[in-house]
């Protein structure tokens, strides 16, 4: 009886693990996934040596609000920004050419991470369900913080924001329900 109440423990904590972590795919997977079932993308663009997308992965991509958002509402993907994935996206391939597998820390910057206009680690990348860009969003975030990107993209609401004035008064009106 104790064997059965440990193994029934053991499940219930490893579904409860998994239940709390984002379900990430490469960008090829969502590209195809969106071909099935439309959805927008969200890209994390990191390095294996950056310490602010550690930071991210650490606090902001376990907080369970965040997991639960991204997981309904997008298809996530890890993309290392220096990283030797090809990538086929709109009918180009994407490579790294000048990435050398002998290197630890800083490699060479892959074609995809240029073509999305990345130049800063971390970066967070919106597409849209067609997998067009929407827009990038630059640096270390904690989860109430990412909370706006993440719902304005999600809601449609950006297509209503079309100046300075408009997404200032967005963000003033904009009530988080993230915690920490």
């Amino acid at each position: 009886m104790k064997k059965l109440i440990l193994f029934c423990f053991l499940v219930i904590s490893v579904a409860t693990i998994q239940a709390q972590e984002i379900k990430w795919m490469s960008m090829n997977e969502a590209l195809e996934a969106q071909k099935k079932v439309p959805k927008k993308i969200f890209v994390d663009a990191y390095t294996t040596w950056c310490g602010p997308c550690k930071m991210l992965d650490k606090y902001t991509f376990t907080n369970k609000d965040v997991v639960e958002y991204v997981n309904k509402h997008y298809y996530a993907v890890k993309f290392n920004a220096e990283g030797n994935e090809v990538i086929n996206f709109k009918d180009k391939v994407f490579k790294n050419p000048n990435y050398d597998p002998n290197k630890s820390g800083r490699n060479a910057v892959h074609q995809f991470t240029l073509a999305m206009g990345v130049n800063a680690y971390p970066t967070m990348v919106f597409f849209d369900e067609n997998a067009g860009f929407l827009s990038p969003v630059k640096g270390y975030l904690k989860p109430e913080q990412l909370e706006i990107f993440l719902k304005i993209f999600a809601t449609d609401d950006y297509k209503k924001v079309k100046t300075d004035e408009e997404w200032k008064k967005y963000q003033e009106e904009f009530e988080g329900t993230f915690s920490s």
